[in-house]
């Protein structure tokens, strides 16, 4: 795991150092860990789960009306507000994209 790191600070990450240089995006993980902080901890966690599981249901996308996400701001997470659609259309392209991934090893 890559790590970026600054003062006092540390962020964890799959992404090489560099991928943090946005300042926007910075600002967004920021205020996650304010959120977490705020939440006590750990509890952020599954109600995180739960507003990402909300937002894909109402739009096809676990960022577009997860509350975590929109209080972060969604343009500077690099994420694209989706409109809500009727969840029978989100079923149908949850399961598209499911038939669509490749078989086997």
């Amino acid at each position: 795991m890559a790590g970026a790191f600054t003062i006092g600070n540390v962020v964890l990450s799959k992404h090489e150092p560099a991928y943090f240089d946005n300042a926007a995006l910075l600002r967004h993980e920021e205020r996650h860990s304010w959120q977490y902080f705020c939440l006590l901890g750990l509890p952020m966690l599954p109600l995180y789960g739960v507003g990402a599981v909300v937002s894909f249901l109402l739009t096809g996308d676990p960022a577009s009306r997860n509350p975590f996400e929109r209080l972060a701001d969604l343009k500077e997470g690099g994420y694209v507000e989706r409109p809500i659609q009727p969840i029978g259309k989100t079923v149908t392209q949850a399961f598209s994209v499911l038939r669509s991934r490749p078989k086997g090893p």
